[in-house]
């Protein structure tokens, strides 16, 4: 299939530089690049040249756009002449200049079949150009903006998509991230369309979009299944940029005393499929586009580092190769390293339970989440991070994971069963916190949360909250072995 998407996509990918030429019956196109950027676009478009443009944009007046050829002259750019001649200012140029090259590459997505010729060109690393374009959103609204094409479903069709890479997942909608994530690597396009029920027409332009951001790569034939991400479609309410920058700087300072467990907050022995959900969860905090680039170099330096270790610790945990070597390499340190990260996991913790009993959740899950990322063998730290977490509707299901991490550090304490069945019946599923709740009367008989729960005392019943769970003596109850 011959079509612009493929063309940009190659272009971007490889930092290419160069003329990429496009020729479709009377129309001739040329976009130039630096470094994967287009900086440069001609057309013979009637539509799409520079005086239609600024006129169409406002800022070249009717009169002088119908005297515009009078303006031309040979070996200069339209641009340049009126700037010259006072119709126009350096800003009104600029802002044409960037608009003329959305359109003329825009205007290419509905054309398949065109003929295209690219020529590396060297020597345009040493020219200066007035406006750069970032090729992945001409590809983003390129391919959202056009047609549903039927090349489209006869190059895709047969092939097996797999995931490839995450950097621009970020950028897609809701529903491209469902298709997304259904992508494992064990289905061709047909079949996943079957079993997605999406709109056909939606479905292929999608997966062409995943492919020509490379998200995705196919395959001829069914592949091993490999990792793709989870979705993840909330976001973290009430949080500020500089509570945002606080807690990344935060990271940043903590990451020499961390290993890749740690960076991805999982244990040892955890499945591919963990160690996948968190490395997206930590994506959506501190994926660098979430933060301005206008900052100062070194604050943009310290964000890039947490997410680029991020990247290592995932790429590394999820080959199996790679992470065998790993845990060798880690299981020789020193003691005295341990020893540290405990005692900083410790200090986390009192500072985020204290934060707890304030009131202040928002805060005190940076502090718990910090302390089980230093230390992941406390069933104490998991039980007051899904506590906090049980408080702040968005991280529910965090909650959960971290509530059942407690029980299985510690079967033996019914503190994190009864957590677990508040949680249930806070989300209406009371039959699940029904089981919790008899599960921990299994180990303490006498828990007064659960019988009040099971017993149906009218005068408590619907009124448990976590505010009933013993904050106080949490360290004490969770140091308690059962006898």
């Amino acid at each position: 299939m011959e079509h612009i998407g493929l063309y940009l996509k190659d272009i971007y990918f490889q930092k290419n530089r160069g003329r990429l030429s496009f020729h479709s019956q009377n129309f001739q196109k040329y976009l130039f690049f630096q470094e994967g950027f287009l900086v440069y676009a001609k057309t013979n478009n009637p539509l799409e040249l520079l005086g239609e443009v600024l006129f169409r944009l406002g800022k070249l007046s009717k009169e002088d756009f119908d005297k515009i050829d009078e303006y031309i002259e040979p070996k200069k750019s339209i641009g340049s002449v009126l700037l010259e001649n006072g119709l126009i200012t350096k800003e009104s140029l600029e802002e044409g200049l960037v608009y003329q090259m959305r359109e003329i590459v825009l205007n290419m997505f509905s054309v398949f079949g065109a003929e295209f010729r690219f020529q590396d060109k060297s020597d345009f690393d040493e020219q200066v150009f007035d406006a750069k374009l970032k090729v992945p959103v001409l590809i983003e609204e390129g391919i959202r903006g056009m047609k549903h094409n039927p090349s489209l479903k006869t190059f895709l069709a047969k092939k097996t998509p797999t995931p490839k890479s995450i950097d621009f997942y970020l950028r897609l909608n809701k529903e491209e991230r469902e298709l997304n994530d259904l992508i494992k690597g064990e289905a061709t396009a047909e079949e996943l369309l079957t079993s997605s029920n999406s709109n056909p027409d939606f479905f292929w332009k999608s997966l062409y979009l995943l492919y020509c951001l490379n998200l995705v790569d196919f395959k001829d034939g069914k592949e091993k299944k490999a990792p793709s991400l989870e979705k993840k479609e909330k976001t973290e309410p009430g949080v500020t940029g500089e509570e945002k920058l606080a807690e990344v700087f935060d990271f940043h300072n903590n990451l020499e005393n961390l290993n890749y467990y740690q960076i991805l907050d999982v244990i040892d022995g955890v499945s591919q499929e963990d160690i996948k959900k968190s490395y997206f969860r930590l994506a959506r905090k501190f994926h660098p586009d979430f933060f301005s680039r206008e900052l100062p170099l070194e604050s943009i330096q310290k964000i890039d580092n947490v997410f680029d270790q991020i990247t290592k610790a995932y790429q590394t945990l999820s080959d199996e190769k790679r992470k065998s070597e790993y845990d060798k390499k880690i299981s020789a340190s020193p003691g005295d390293d341990r020893k540290n990260l405990t005692k900083e996991a410790e200090k986390r913790f009192r500072q985020g339970k204290t934060l707890f009993n304030q009131g202040r959740f928002d805060e005190a899950l940076v502090f718990l989440e910090q302390s089980v990322r230093l230390s992941q063998d406390k069933a104490s730290y998991f039980m007051l991070l899904a506590m906090t977490q049980a408080k702040l509707q968005i991280y529910r299901k965090e909650a959960e994971q971290n509530f059942i991490r407690a029980t299985r550090l510690e079967p033996w304490n019914a503190e994190a069963l009864v957590g677990l069945g508040v949680l249930y019946k806070k989300e209406g599923m009371h039959i699940k916190a029904k089981k919790q709740f008899e599960r921990a009367l299994q180990l303490d008989s006498d828990h007064k949360i659960a019988l009040k729960e099971l017993r149906g005392d009218e005068k408590t019943r619907g009124k448990i909250n976590f505010k009933d769970l013993k904050f106080k003596d949490l360290m004490d109850v969770f140091s308690k072995k059962k006898k």
